[in-house]
């Protein structure tokens, strides 16, 4: 494989998605990777459902057309509710697939996603997890809530709820095992904690520890993660290495595209922003 470009949290920008597919056709890359947060921001039910309908269906056929692959996944923004529709908008598309808890392969490599997150003080919890068994939980902003067809479920216990659910630590390691790690490409969400790659306005840093083990332990060839957009601008970080793994986080920018165009085989990465046209 040849050049690939890495693009998160575009939270239903539409000139950021044509500008990502814009570049790609202009480096020549042959695969975009999207880390998440695919759909329009905040709690809007209809307005992400009519985002993938009208627009994703659509851009996805542009990819299609290109001969360029497209794997992505919907986050902890990205209403669960609306998770068969963007399933079935990926898989009229054969460039096209939705990786998230899956493993796709491209050439040698393997590319694996994993959408959840550890625990945040939001409410909508539909890709929150404790990050393992004995965490605690930050101050939240309300009951937790998940998203059913047109409403929401509330969770007046959510540290309860959780309780019974799967942690980070534990979803990561049921993830489909690659053929070869040294050759795996994980597309996990979340940032791992310790690298820099998870800072917060104001310095929180809310990464994942079951994460950072996870990397450590297994020694993929690279992750790439997003979540955090401010925290390349806090810590001054979007690139680290656990051991011989290549970490990546972009971040993405308010006023600007964020992107990474990378090379597999001479592990060359750059960030670039683009500012809109």
């Amino acid at each position: 494989m040849g050049t690939f470009v890495f693009v998160t949290d575009l939270h239903g920008s539409r000139w950021k998605y044509e500008r990502t597919l814009a570049l790609a056709k202009e480096r020549g890359a042959s695969l975009v990777i999207n880390g998440g947060d695919m759909l329009p921001h905040g709690r809007l039910h209809e307005e992400q459902a009519r985002f993938i309908r009208e627009f994703l269906d659509e851009h996805f056929a542009g990819y299609q057309a290109s001969g360029i692959r497209h794997l992505g996944l919907t986050a902890n923004d990205d209403l669960r509710v609306h998770d068969p529709l963007f399933e079935a908008a990926c898989a009229k598309y054969p460039l096209v697939e939705n990786i998230a808890k899956r493993r796709v392969e491209i050439g040698p490599h393997d590319y694996i996603g994993m959408n959840l997150v550890t625990d945040f003080p939001f409410r909508l919890k539909d890709r929150a997890r404790m990050d393992v068994r004995d965490f605690t939980f930050p101050p939240q902003f309300g009951d937790g809530i998940l998203s059913l067809p047109g409403g929401w479920e509330e969770i007046p216990d959510w540290p309860a709820y959780a309780r019974a659910l799967p942690t980070i630590e534990e979803e990561l390691f049921s993830l489909p095992a690659p053929r070869d790690p040294g050759r795996a490409v994980y597309v996990i969400h979340g940032p791992p904690a310790r690298l820099g790659l998870d800072v917060c306005r104001g310095g929180m840093e809310v990464g994942s520890f079951s994460t950072f083990r996870f990397i450590e332990s297994l020694q993929p060839l690279l992750t790439l993660h997003g979540h955090i957009h401010e925290s390349p601008d806090e810590s001054g970080v979007w690139l680290a290495k656990v051991g011989r793994t290549v970490c990546i986080q972009p971040g993405q920018s308010s006023s600007g595209l964020t992107v990474v165009v990378g090379d597999l085989e001479s592990m060359r990465f750059e960030q670039m922003v683009i500012a809109a046209d």
